[in-house]
């Protein structure tokens, strides 16, 4: 039997400011990972994510960023180890104020874009993340790109490690995702997209950018429903590994 997580980036509006679909795409995925009002998200729209997943049976996760609402949290920031692991407890603890007053746990910790991408490559960073949430609660399952130092870091920690996998992002050589600021960073094509993901479930491998195929492991495949169109894109994955016989599961 095949089984894997269906994430997404969920509680990213701020104010008066409205991004996402969340209630929509709590329908389809088996894990939320809710922004912390650092790079996304404020306390009303973490009360109400929260409330949503609850709703909807969907486990829910923190998604620390670096503190920068204007580039939403996807510039990388100068920041030491020991402030890293400080950001994410700080946050990791905003969100569980509102997980308690729910009556839920938090599953899992997923970091947010540019800290998600430097924890990758940089494993003093990662190991001080995966820290900061064994000391948080040791517990908690903490989710990073597959084959990157946050996974190596978890499990030298004594945390439960996710390997998370991209159903619409390229991949280059060395298992790292190809930047956004080069051409083809984002698979546009669907049906490709949605045949990367079985064949990483099923498989555990990928094609990279270059044409390689890299051994991958997924636990968790991240998808983005920010607009209708990407809304359809989930339904469709969810329903592709129905049919192929994966269960969707949450970690």
């Amino acid at each position: 039997m095949y089984r894997v997580d269906l994430n997404s980036d969920l509680g990213e509006s701020f104010g008066n400011y409205t991004l996402g679909m969340d209630e929509e795409i709590l329908k389809y995925v088996s894990s939320a990972n809710i922004a912390c009002g650092w790079h996304a998200g404020d306390a009303m729209v973490m009360e109400k994510t929260v409330a949503l997943a609850k709703r909807y049976g969907t486990a829910i996760g923190a998604h620390p960023g670096f503190p920068d609402l204007m580039g939403f949290g996807r510039r990388n920031m100068a920041v030491t180890p020991a402030e890293a692991k400080a950001y994410v407890k700080y946050q990791l603890g905003a969100l569980s104020a509102f997980a308690a007053a729910e009556g839920i746990r938090i599953a899992h910790v997923k970091p947010h874009g540019a800290l998600y991408n430097m924890a990758a490559v940089d494993h003093a960073l990662a190991r001080a993340m995966c820290e900061a949430v064994y000391e948080v609660d040791p517990s908690i399952i903490f989710m990073g790109l597959a084959n990157s130092e946050m996974i190596r870091a978890a499990e030298e920690t004594g945390l439960r490690a996710a390997s998370e996998v991209f159903a619409d992002r390229a991949y280059n050589d060395d298992g790292t995702l190809v930047s956004r600021k080069l051409p083809g960073s984002v698979i546009k094509d669907e049906e490709l997209a949605i045949g990367r993901v079985v064949r990483m479930v099923k498989e555990g491998s990928v094609e990279s950018v270059n044409g390689k195929t890299i051994a991958i492991r997924a636990d968790s495949v991240c998808v983005h429903g920010d607009n209708p169109k990407a809304l359809e894109f989930v339904k469709r994955i969810r329903e592709t590994l129905a049919d192929e016989g994966i269960e969707i599961r949450s970690l």
